[in-house]
């Protein structure tokens, strides 16, 4: 992930990392251990530690201190930063007008 820009822009940038999307979805249905997210992504659990990395130093994903550390993502925060990103804001405003003319 680039530096530079702003806070917003670091987050959203790393939401949006495909990267980091695949790890996120995982945890979706609850905490992963660092070993089971690598074997299924096909990584090195140092992998998923990088890909992390910058949203666990925000507190939208939970990592414990044990060894294969384990991690958690906060929902309620991750869906927070998502609704409050105009872009994200923007395509959901137009899927519902698409649907309007749909229906």
């Amino acid at each position: 992930m680039a530096g530079g820009g702003s806070e917003r822009d670091r987050l959203m940038d790393a939401l949006f990392d495909p990267d980091v999307a695949a790890v996120l979805s995982l945890l979706e249905g609850g905490p992963r251990d660092a070993a089971s997210l690598s074997a299924e992504l096909g990584v090195g659990p140092g992998d998923i530690s990088g890909r992390l990395s910058y949203l666990v130093e925000r507190g939208y994903v939970s990592r414990s201190p044990g060894e294969p550390p384990v991690y958690a993502a906060d929902a309620e925060k991750l869906a927070r930063a998502m609704e409050d990103d105009e872009n994200y804001q923007s395509a959901v405003d137009g899927l519902a007008k698409l649907d309007s003319y749909l229906n």
